[in-house]
């Protein structure tokens, strides 16, 4: 007898909960402020706690961190 090709073996698809995202809000967490005038940093929209790592030079920094109206998380 052949398996009917209908009937699924695979449990439904689990429903994600994520928490709300507001994309306006930007966030920043210093890392490393290092010798060499660069800064390392994570930066995320919406999710603080889904970041990106970057490095910038600390005015470069200060720029970007005015541009995007970012909160500082390591304060």
């Amino acid at each position: 007898m052949q398996p009917d090709p209908a009937a699924s073996t695979h449990p439904p698809p689990l429903a994600l909960e994520l928490a709300p995202c507001d994309t306006t809000r930007r966030y920043v967490r210093v890392l490393e402020e290092r010798a060499d005038g660069l800064v390392a940093f994570e930066f995320a929209i919406g999710w603080p706690e889904l970041a990106v790592e970057l490095l910038l030079p600390a005015q470069a920094f200060a720029e970007f961190c005015a541009t995007q109206r970012a909160q500082r998380l390591d304060h």
